[in-house]
């Protein structure tokens, strides 16, 4: 089959590879649609992600398809299921495991990121890691399971009380995602924070009642002067520390912030405890992958209550995939999907 593998920093490479045969429990994937996540740009460039990965890799662990073989242990699945993948797989016997907290699990395996994923044509997976998936589900939609996922899990841990006003900061894919789950999670309203013109029309499009530039504007005053009287929820979606220390400053009294964004493992952030925690009592905290909400997503995506054509911007052929990760211009647009 084909792949897109990882051979080194900033080297993509489509190669032939052999899938092998299904042993055990384990499943052939046919890969339908694969999504492209700010992680796997990460490990592309080298950089310090969620895991270490190794090096030759096949990254990709946002991906849907069809079960093509299966092994002589399975059970759960058949030739012919229509499926997505979670591809964080955990042993269930470590400490945090037994403690419920299985994505702290301390053997902790990923498709895509510890071993070969998505970008391919097939890849090879533990059948618990496949969810079928209703066949009113498309497959480019399922594809986003696993970031609809993450961004549930960050949606859970910031608050959100029905009524309240909820700003984002930082409207690619993932806040585009997170401005949606925030009023299917019963906010009132949302403010979108985007330096990008286009990502500003997305976010009004998909709901949001007010989109600032902080590049160009001040986002306290342009919030107020819109008669907002608070910001409940404050979610940062880009990973910056300039960005972060924004959202502990705007965030109101008693206020949730919750610092979503990957950062660089080195970045430090500067706060004022007294003025900012303190006198505010605000709780900051993060939001760690995707843990056992797999099923929620599918069947809030079956249920149509997202829009997820509005997230989708490209669909890149596997055999030009390589120009989605050293061309930067892809970095302005919205999720990516690569079609095998």
């Amino acid at each position: 089959m084909k792949a897109l593998v990882l051979n080194g920093v900033d080297k993509l490479d489509v190669e032939e590879i052999d899938v092998g045969e299904p042993l055990g429990h384990e499943v052939i994937v046919d890969v339908k649609a694969c999504g492209v996540c700010a992680t796997d740009l990460h490990m592309y460039h080298g950089d310090k992600g969620a895991f270490p990965n190794p090096i030759p890799l096949v990254m990709g662990h946002e991906f849907s398809g069809v079960v093509s073989k299966v092994g002589p242990e399975v059970t759960g699945l058949k030739v012919g299921d229509r499926v997505c993948v979670d591809p964080n797989m955990y042993c269930g016997h470590c400490r945090a495991c037994r403690k419920g907290q299985v994505h702290f699990c301390e053997n902790m395996i990923g498709y895509g990121t510890t071993l070969y994923g998505g970008f391919a044509e097939q890849c090879r997976v533990l059948e618990h890691a496949a969810y079928k998936i209703p066949d009113s589900l498309s497959f480019e939609h399922a594809a986003l399971v696993e970031p609809v996922a993450c961004s549930l899990h960050g949606i859970d841990r910031s608050g959100i009380h029905t009524g309240d006003t909820v700003a984002i900061i930082g409207l690619g894919s993932i806040g585009q995602l997170m401005l949606q789950l925030a009023l299917a999670a019963g906010a009132a309203r949302v403010v979108a924070i985007e330096p990008i013109a286009a990502k500003r029309e997305t976010a009004l499009k998909l709901g949001a009642c007010l989109a600032v530039d902080p590049t160009t504007q001040d986002v306290k005053k342009a919030v107020e002067e819109a008669g907002i009287e608070s910001l409940d929820s404050v979610i940062e979606c880009v990973g910056r520390a300039n960005t972060m220390e924004m959202a502990v400053e705007i965030a109101s009294n008693a206020a949730t912030v919750m610092l979503f964004g990957l950062t660089p493992p080195e970045t430090r952030i500067s706060l004022l405890p007294l003025e900012q925690i303190f006198n505010k009592e605000i709780t900051i905290t993060g939001s760690y992958i995707n843990p056992l909400v797999s099923q929620r997503v599918i069947d809030l995506l079956a249920s149509g209550r997202l829009d997820l054509d509005t997230v989708i911007t490209d669909r890149v052929p596997l055999a030009q995939a390589e120009k989605v990760f050293s061309d930067d211009s892809y970095r302005s647009h919205g999720k990516i999907l690569i079609i095998p």
